[in-house]
């Protein structure tokens, strides 16, 4: 579980195919003293177990599905990744809960400068539309933003000069690619709201056990 507070840039140093999988060796600042093989990692939104630790970084596995289904499809090597390590139960929650799980990717379609802030427009496909809502939380390249407006086909974030320094938001162009995870919460909702999905749930597929009619019943709606 993470954050979405971006610790460290990270870069890449070595990429092997393994597969349809790959193996990186990436280079990154954080002090990793309390880091252990077996420990989670986000790189750039994704969740990834660290295999090897070594002063100047760490090496992580990817499986297919994990290439498949986020940028680094197109990863090379030299380019930069956001880092951060797992939550501890101690900490402060400053950004939101990130599972590190990519839902998709986007693209970015217009970067406009505003007073101090940055408007960057990203268009995503009507499946990661739905899940978006006006002042939702939003996790691009492993970076808590919250969504300023949103249709079923992209939303806008605005992004801080501090968050452009950080991280590699602040070194996209437009037509870039992005790993995007949407608000784990809100898909439980849309889940439940839509009916099982599974063979082991007890309603068939599609079947709602919640209904207008029932929350009106239990007094959830007037």
């Amino acid at each position: 579980m993470f954050t979405g507070i971006i610790e460290s840039f990270g870069t890449i140093k070595q990429i092997q195919s393994s597969g349809e999988g790959k193996v990186l060796q990436i280079d990154c600042d954080l002090n990793l003293s309390d880091t252990k093989i077996g420990d989670s990692i986000a790189v750039n939104g994704a969740c990834l177990t660290a295999v090897s630790i070594d002063n100047n970084g760490f090496k992580v596995d990817m499986a297919p599905e994990t290439v498949e289904r986020t940028t680094f499809k197109a990863l090379t090597k030299g380019a930069r990744v956001n880092i951060e390590r797992a939550l501890k139960l101690s900490d402060r929650i400053d950004g939101h809960m990130v599972s590190g799980h990519i839902d998709g990717t986007g693209v970015i379609s217009s970067i406009i400068k505003k007073s101090n802030a940055v408007i960057i427009k990203i268009d995503v496909s009507l499946e990661l539309g739905s899940d978006l809502i006006e002042k939702g939380s939003i996790a691009i390249d492993g970076i808590s933003l919250t969504i300023n407006k949103c249709s079923d086909t992209g939303f806008e974030i605005s992004i801080i000069p501090h968050t452009a320094d950080i991280t590699t938001i602040g070194l996209k162009q437009v037509g870039d690619k992005v790993n995007i995870e949407t608000d784990m919460i809100g898909k439980y909702v849309k889940k439940i709201l839509r009916g099982s999905s599974s063979r082991n749930d007890a309603l068939p597929y599609g079947q709602k056990d919640i209904t207008m009619e029932l929350l009106a019943k239990n007094g959830f709606l007037t």
